[in-house]
């Protein structure tokens, strides 16, 4: 996903170590997350990893995509805080 063209946005701590830690047992999670052209998306898959690059943080995905973590909207029920 190219989301490079808009400023990031960091989420919580606190939700960022809850996707740590569902990265860590590697567990089938449902997520919605804005796609990159800006419809909702839907995918239930692991999370492999949490990471930073180039200023944002990303989400990989075990069915191969990548989101930064600003265009998250939920995980496992959970909503991404808003400001």
């Amino acid at each position: 996903m190219n989301t490079n063209s808009c400023s990031y946005a960091p989420i919580s701590c606190e939700f960022h170590d809850r996707l740590e830690d569902i990265a860590t047992a590697r567990k089938l999670v449902n997520i919605s997350f804005i796609d990159a052209t800006g419809a909702d998306a839907h995918r239930s898959t692991t999370i492999l990893d949490v990471y930073a690059r180039d200023g944002a943080e990303y989400l990989a995905m075990g069915s191969g995509e990548t989101i930064r973590l600003d265009r998250l909207l939920e995980v496992e029920g959970e909503r991404l805080p808003s400001d």
